[in-house]
């Protein structure tokens, strides 16, 4: 054998030896590059990275059809949740039955509005009220603390037995409901505050945070075994 051919057949046998290698190195990798691939189709998205506190919470309860976004393509997770959507996230994470609800009668909701039926079916059940005028505000905010109040009527959650919390700015309310309520989201570990000593009771709620609060209401509320452990 000339030399030329020898080192043709050594070039050929190397070039399959690393043609071999390369594709058992590339293989393994394959069902990963496609776990993330379906993870990308659930999560429609684009402000709602894994990074995000709220993204485990955000993309379960869309998945359900709990929660929306904005829009097709934006949740909005940093972005102040109004009255009229917490009111039907809320129905639809409790699943409740709104084909048959009495109208409450709140001048700006009319039976026309979106989310007429989730504020009437959960005024009848006395998880909410109006205002004094007449108004229910179903374009305006909510704070933190007025969802511990909704949260606890919504889920039936037996109400905390003291109002003294672990919360620094809680037990410096007056509002002695306040304190109870948020102090029952503490007793279900629905919350752990804005920091380990401060609850932000007067915070504006973000539509990232209602999430995390019903995902983790709903797991008590199908939690049989859950047994109830007071915090003080």
């Amino acid at each position: 054998m000339t030399k030329r051919k020898m080192f043709t057949k050594v070039i050929s046998v190397l070039s399959a030896g690393i043609l071999v290698a390369m594709v058992l190195v590339l293989t393994p990798f394959q069902p990963q590059t496609n776990a993330l691939s379906k993870e990308s189709d659930s999560n429609p998205f684009s402000d709602v990275k894994p990074n995000n506190s709220h993204y485990n919470a955000i993309l379960s309860l869309y998945a359900d059809g709990i929660i929306t976004g904005v829009s097709n393509t934006e949740y909005k997770p940093n972005s102040i949740i109004t009255r009229g959507e917490a009111a039907q996230f809320i129905v639809n994470a409790l699943g409740m039955d709104t084909s048959k609800v009495t109208n409450p009668g709140f001048s700006d909701v009319p039976t026309t509005h979106k989310n007429y039926e989730a504020i009437a079916a959960l005024y009848g059940k006395g998880v909410i009220g109006g205002y004094t005028n007449g108004n229910f505000g179903p374009s305006d905010s909510l704070t933190r603390s007025q969802i511990a109040t909704m949260l606890t009527r919504a889920f039936g959650l037996e109400e905390a037995t003291t109002t003294k919390t672990k919360f620094s700015d809680v037990n410096k309310l007056t509002d002695s409901n306040a304190k109870k309520y948020i102090q029952t989201l503490v007793n279900y570990n629905i919350t752990v505050g804005t920091t380990p000593t401060t609850f932000s009771p007067n915070m504006k709620l973000t539509r990232g945070q209602l999430a995390t609060f019903l995902l983790k209401a709903m797991e008590v509320d199908s939690d049989d075994d859950f047994e109830l452990i007071n915090v003080e």
